[in-house]
């Protein structure tokens, strides 16, 4: 889908030549919105925009949801705990998302995934969390949203052994087994920005936002620069949207001031762990004394998070420290037959969240709600929030947007937009054999495809075609063809070696060895596309080389200052300017 069937107005490509053509036309037009920042909340509102017909452009410093928005923990979910909070608009709002997502916005990303709650305690416990899960299913009942994902149910400790026999027998008395969904975030983040792409959006990432252009007090534009070819040009706007997250109180340093509202950063870490290594049905989550910790079903793998810790260091890079990773390693054991080790992990990540500051230090208890303010005359800023509840907040900006706008602009519609790769996946979803047969491809790879890329399949397929060589696997991270390594640079907006592995695929926390072993063949096949000299070739798998190993040094450290000191020893491949 490679044109705009629907809208007639672009192609959902986001390649070299779309990247170009993009910085193109932001520098000779103006705008009636530019968004700055290209992770969840930022291609939300770039979709949102477009889709009322407003002309739209977006700018990110670095990849496509490079921060947060590749280093969550995949869950689309109402937020079974903010019940313990007593905070139920937030839980209803985010269930009522989890079934738009899931049913008709991204049937092909978001998938139905079971969670076993154990309970300790016979009677006060299971009746306390019964009533919590119950009154879960009953909000998203009330909201018209329990389609697609089964009601709750209670277990004895023997019903719930069948389910996960890793569960060590004197840890728990019985369980209550819910539903959530997940999804791939990173990928996620790239497919709304293409849906906006094909309504006009003009997207470009390593875009980097230097300043603002004003006419007295109002914000008129920006100043940007093109990180690849190191020049600066202004895009001239009506009015600009702040979606940079935990970067939030930077931008609005860059107008003249932090203004009212202020973004606290959270860490919270992920361990990968090979799913031979916990022997369950279903996904887990237990109470920890400072919220919840996840294991979440993931392919052939297991991710096991989250730690929730004050951060004020690198917000490019947060790293993990040995301490982050007992951490999470001591609580999931407490409830396995046979502990995990350190030598279980394959992967880590780890990620900021972007938290509203003001309410108490403890960044547990920070908030989870979203706020959209306008700070001075043509610049909108949306912080806060969740991934689940991106679209909301999109939404809220837009109409911020809207009411600076002269004229009238449509109500938001994208409760009713699939997604690129979505309409229509249930039925190619029907024909995946007929599809196996047709290319070449067992049913369960096609079936891995559709989950990825939904009716887009069909554009890998081609390529396939073109270059039969591009059906094999890669080397060392079979789970993913050749194909998706150019079909991320061709359609994706992938830059560099980083972007393929960490985040069009999930190889750099998938593999024992991050990545590293792959580096090589993804340089190889990226080449081409992207014009890449052998120097540049070198250079892209040497950068990767280094980053792992920061990474991993990073791991071994004791204290985040140490952790955070080894992260940022690694060069980036396209450093950000200082304004």
């Amino acid at each position: 889908m490679t044109g705009s069937p629907v809208t007639g107005l672009g192609s959902s490509r986001l390649g070299p030549a779309e990247r170009a053509a993009a910085l193109d036309r932001m520098a000779r037009e103006e705008f009636d919105v530019v968004v700055v920042g290209g992770g969840i909340v930022g291609a939300g509102a770039a979709l949102d925009a477009a889709t009322r017909g407003l002309s739209v452009a977006v700018v990110e410093a670095r990849d496509f949801a490079s921060g947060t928005s590749s280093r969550s923990s995949k869950l689309i979910h109402g937020g079974l705990r903010y019940l313990e909070q007593y905070n139920f608009d937030l839980v209803r709002e985010a269930l009522t998302e989890r079934a738009l997502l899931l049913q008709q916005i991204a049937p092909h990303l978001v998938q139905p995934v079971p969670f076993l709650l154990p309970t300790t305690h016979r009677v006060w416990e299971r009746a306390y969390l019964g009533a919590g899960v119950a009154l879960y299913d009953l909000l998203a009942f009330q909201m018209g949203s329990t389609r697609g994902v089964p009601h709750h149910r209670h277990l004895t400790r023997r019903g719930a052994l069948r389910l996960a026999p890793s569960l060590r027998k004197d840890a728990f008395t019985g369980a209550i087994q819910y539903w959530d969904a997940r999804v791939d975030d990173a990928r996620y983040v790239m497919t709304v920005l293409r849906t906006a792409a094909e309504y006009g959006a003009q997207i470009a990432s390593r875009t980097q936002c230097l300043g603002f252009l004003r006419e007295g007090e109002r914000v008129t534009g920006l100043r940007i620069r093109d990180l690849e070819g190191n020049t600066t040009s202004e895009v001239r706007a009506k009015q600009v949207v702040n979606a940079t997250g935990v970067w939030s109180d930077d931008i609005q340093e860059l107008v003249g001031g932090r203004g009212q509202i202020h973004v606290k950063a959270s860490k919270g870490i992920h361990l990968v762990v090979p799913k031979d290594r916990i022997h369950s049905a279903t996904g887990i989550i237990l109470r920890t004394e400072k919220s919840v910790l996840f294991v979440i079903p993931w392919g052939r793998h297991w991710i096991i998070g989250t730690t929730d810790t004050a951060w004020d260091l690198d917000r490019a890079h947060p790293a993990a420290s040995k301490a982050d990773i007992d951490y999470v390693l001591d609580h999931v054991n407490s409830v396995l037959a046979t502990p995990l080790t350190h030598d279980d992990v394959e992967g880590v990540y780890a990620g900021l969240r972007p938290l509203l500051t003001g309410e108490t230090e403890e960044t547990s208890k920070l908030s989870r709600e979203h706020v959209v303010a306008h700070p001075v005359p043509g610049l909108v800023l949306v912080a806060g929030g969740k991934y689940t509840t991106y679209r909301v907040m999109a939404k809220d900006a837009i109409d911020a947007v809207a009411h600076g706008l002269d004229g009238k602009v449509a109500e938001s519609c994208t409760d009713r937009i699939p997604l690129v790769g979505g309409d229509g996946f249930q039925a190619m979803w029907n024909a995946r054999h007929r599809l196996a047969a047709r290319s070449g491809l067992h049913v369960a790879r096609i079936e891995h495809l559709l989950r990825r890329y939904g009716t887009l399949l069909d554009d890998l397929l081609e390529l396939i075609a073109d270059k039969p060589d591009l059906a094999k696997p890669l080397s060392g991270a079979d789970d993913y063809l050749r194909a998706e390594v150019v079909y991320g640079a061709t359609h994706e907006g992938a830059r560099h070696i980083n972007d393929v592995l960490a985040r069009r695929t999930r190889i750099s926390i998938e593999t024992w060895d991050r990545g590293v072993g792959v580096a090589q063949e993804a340089a190889d096949l990226l080449a081409p596309v992207l014009g890449w000299s052998k120097k540049q070739r070198d250079r892209e798998i040497e950068y990767y080389r280094k980053r792992v190993e920061a990474e991993r040094a990073s791991q071994t450290q004791e204290d985040d200052q140490e952790a955070d000191a080894r992260r940022r020893g690694a060069p980036e491949i396209v450093p950000i300017a200082t304004p």
